[in-house]
């Protein structure tokens, strides 16, 4: 008996089995590593999509498409996508790939780290082929030579035909322009060698060779030296040489920039371009470029998202006339001074878990520089790497480009291990309303106590001309603090609460 109804179930559950529809199995998906602090999530293959959220460095993600250079993962119960070149455990190599700043005077390194010396800059719009990226930087041809820069002020784009065929041979460096007052010219490519003359800002010399971050140069009394690259820029034409003919061009600095129908962002999108594509400028219409298509049609794009090859006039303006007033929003017309605390020998304070100050306020100059260029503001860093700057210097600094705002940017450290917060510093009567707005903007954007506004006697603000303000990010003798602040997810959110406060300051100017 039980032997019948055993026999009995298991021809019920071989039927139950055959009588199941199969189904096709899917090759496991694509899995990759974010290898970058913080990696924005976007609703679409673009930066000009819509942020929907963030992940961090080695989070895992599902790939479940792939559209160019952005991968579409599982983010949640949704998808989303991110930038494929941030996404490895190691470093990538880049074929066919070209980078595009979006910064004007954006630092190439010698090596990937802002403690690196640096060879040159890129202005906004400059094309250079890429070969690598390692983490948050990207292996680049520099004036023949290979350099990094931080990929936050970079978009990678496609190489044409032509120019990947360039890369080859790419074009030697055949002038170095002394970039500082005085340089000692050396005996031997090292610091330690014998000085044998000196060479003043703006003296051009052709480069007879190079040995890692050294230039030898001949001088005017027929002798040779070497000159520390750091302290001059490359060219491959005299600086003297003008061009004859203007072409009025623009390059996209954003893969997904959208061309417009008119001259609105309510218009219709008539077609979508990739950073590094030019177009031929016919007309500016207040903030926008009146552009010619490959078809010999026209459309518009929104200056801000673009470079320009040269200044075009617009027509709805006299030439000779009143300057067109900043808009909401924006800081076109203005110079904005930003103070990176410490560096060189002064290391400022060193946190209870060995971060140094100098390293982090540079780090955090440099992402809140980038987002005030593009918003059109004139951006002077009172250092650029890890150099000692006096302090009557960076306040002269001010002075110089009587700058509309100087932003000093500090992390904070007391003897009591318990002390948190942020406080924003000013010390004259004109300072204050900057500092409040500043503060009220982090506030907004960070979750660390607030300490409020207060009055500071400090030298770059005390000797300070211009509108000062010298904002401490929290506490670096607060290990719990300190790992927090320390974090590129937190500069983000500091930077983007400094630019608010101070987008609405001079918003409020307006009114």
């Amino acid at each position: 008996m039980t032997n019948n109804i055993m026999q009995k179930t298991m021809i019920f559950f071989l039927a139950v089995i055959l009588l199941i529809p199969t189904f096709p199995v899917d090759a496991q998906e694509n899995e990759v590593t974010v290898n970058v602090a913080s990696l924005k999530v976007r609703s679409g293959p673009g930066l000009t999509y819509d942020t929907i959220g963030v992940v961090s460095r080695n989070d895992k993600l599902v790939v479940v498409d792939k559209e160019n250079d952005w991968l579409q993962i599982k983010f949640g119960s949704t998808t989303g996508w991110v930038a494929s070149w941030y996404t490895s455990n190691e470093a990538v190599e880049m074929t066919n790939k070209q980078v595009v700043s979006k910064a004007n005077r954006l630092n190439v390194r010698t090596e990937p780290s802002t403690s690196s010396a640096v060879i040159g800059q890129l202005n906004e719009g400059d094309q250079t082929p890429a070969y690598k990226s390692e983490g948050e930087w990207i292996e680049i041809d520099f004036q023949g030579r290979k350099g990094w820069v931080n990929a936050a002020y970079i978009t990678i784009a496609e190489q044409s035909e032509n120019e990947v065929t360039n890369t080859e041979n790419p074009i030697p460096e055949k002038l170095f322009v002394v970039s500082v007052d005085i340089l000692n010219v050396r005996a031997k490519a090292d610091l330690s060698s014998k000085q044998i003359g000196q060479v003043t800002k703006g003296t051009q010399f052709e480069v007879l060779d190079t040995n890692h971050n050294w230039v030898k140069v001949q001088l005017d009394n027929g002798k040779t030296g070497w000159l520390y690259s750091f302290y001059g820029t490359f060219s491959n034409e005299s600086q003297s040489t003008t061009t004859s003919e203007s072409t009025n061009t623009i390059t996209i600095l954003y893969n997904g920039t959208n061309l417009r129908s008119d001259s609105t962002t309510n218009s219709a999108v008539v077609k979508r371009a990739d950073a590094g594509d030019t177009f031929e400028v016919s007309d500016k219409v207040n903030d926008w470029y009146k552009i010619v298509l490959e078809d010999k049609s026209i459309a518009y794009v929104a200056s801000w998202v673009v470079s320009a090859s040269n200044t075009i006039v617009p027509t709805e303006y006299p030439i000779e006339g009143t300057k067109q007033s900043r808009k909401k929003g924006t800081l076109k017309g203005l110079s904005i001074v930003i103070d990176a605390g410490h560096g060189g020998n002064d290391r400022g304070t060193t946190g209870a878990l060995g971060t140094d100050e100098k390293d982090i306020t540079l780090l955090t100059a440099e992402l809140l520089s980038s987002k005030l260029q593009a918003a059109g503001a004139n951006v002077i860093m009172t250092r650029q790497s890890d150099v000692y700057v006096d302090l009557r210097k960076r306040v002269s600094i001010g002075h110089q480009a009587a700058a509309d705002a100087f932003i000093s940017l500090h992390y904070d450290a007391v003897d009591n291990s318990t002390v948190r917060g942020y406080t924003t510093y000013y010390m004259h009567s004109y300072q204050k309303k900057l500092a409040e707005y500043v503060h009220a903007g982090l506030g907004n954007m960070i979750s660390l106590r607030d300490r409020g506004t207060q009055p500071g006697n400090y030298l770059v603000l005390r000797e300070n001309r211009q509108n000062a303000i010298l904002i401490e990010l929290g506490y670096l003798s607060n290990p719990t603090e300190e790992r927090n602040v320390t974090t590129r997810q937190f500069r983000e959110q500091a930077t983007h609460g400094i630019y608010n406060g101070i987008i609405n300051y001079f918003d409020n100017q307006l009114k």
